[in-house]
C-alpha cells in the first residue's frame, strides 16, 4: 500500500525525525495526506470555480496530528492536549502560523465558525481516511463551496458526496496499513 502513496513533505518528515515521532504517527500523517491531495485534487477538478489554498491544505493534513509525538497517548487514547501543542510545536520550527493551525483547527469545526474552507478540508481528510463520514461536516463544506462556486448546495453536496464515498472506499486497506507500524 506505502508504495503508491504520495510522500510527506520533505519539512514534514524532518520534523518528524527531530521530534522522534513515533512510526504510527508517521504512517498516519502519510495517509491523512495522501487522501487530502486526491480529495483536492478531485474537487479542483469536478468543482469548476473553487478556489483553495491546496498547499495549506495538504501541509495542514501531513501535520495535523504532530502534537500526539509529544502526547503520544493519544494515539490509542482520545485527547486534545496535541492540538495547541502541534501548532507550537510547528511553529518553534519555523512554520508559519497560517499552516501551523492546522494542528489546533482540525478538531474545532464544531465550536470555530470562523474556519476557513481549507481547515474543513484538513478535517474532511482526517475523517474519510479512515470511511467515517460526518453528514453536518459534509454538509457544511458543500454550503460553503457552493457559496464560493455560485453552485446549488444540492449540486455540491452530491459531487462531495460521490468524491468522499470513492476516497472512504479505500478505508480498509489504510487502517490496516496504518496498523502494521507501532505507536
Amino acid at each position: 500500500m506505502g508504495e503508491n502513496m504520495r510522500q510527506l513533505p520533505q519539512l514534514v518528515e524532518e520534523i518528524c525525525i527531530k521530534v522522534n515521532a513515533p512510526p504510527r504517527l508517521v504512517a498516519h500523517l502519510t495517509l491523512v495526506h495522501d487522501v487530502a491531495c486526491s480529495l483536492v485534487e478531485e474537487c479542483e477538478e469536478r468543482l469548476p470555480g473553487l478556489k483553495l489554498d491546496a498547499e495549506s491544505i495538504t501541509f495542514g493534513a501531513a501535520t495535523h496530528d504532530i502534537g500526539k509525538a509529544l502526547h503520544p497517548t493519544e494515539l490509542v487514547e482520545a485527547g486534545s492536549t496535541h492540538e495547541a501543542e502541534g501548532e507550537r510545536l510547528l511553529m518553534e520550527f519555523g512554520v508559519a502560523a497560517s499552516r501551523a493551525r492546522f494542528a489546533r483547527t482540525h478538531a474545532a469545526w464544531r465550536t470555530d465558525t470562523s474556519l476557513a474552507l481549507e481547515d474543513l478540508f484538513v478535517t474532511l481528510a482526517d475523517t474519510c481516511w479512515k470511511g467515517k463520514r460526518l453528514p453536518e461536516l459534509d454538509g457544511l463544506v458543500a454550503k460553503r463551496v457552493a457559496a464560493q462556486t455560485a453552485r446549488e448546495e444540492w449540486e455540491v453536496y452530491l459531487v462531495l458526496d460521490d468524491i468522499l464515498q470513492k476516497l472512504s472506499s479505500g478505508a480498509d486497506h489504510r487502517l490496516a496499513w496504518q496498523s502494521k507500524f507501532p505507536v
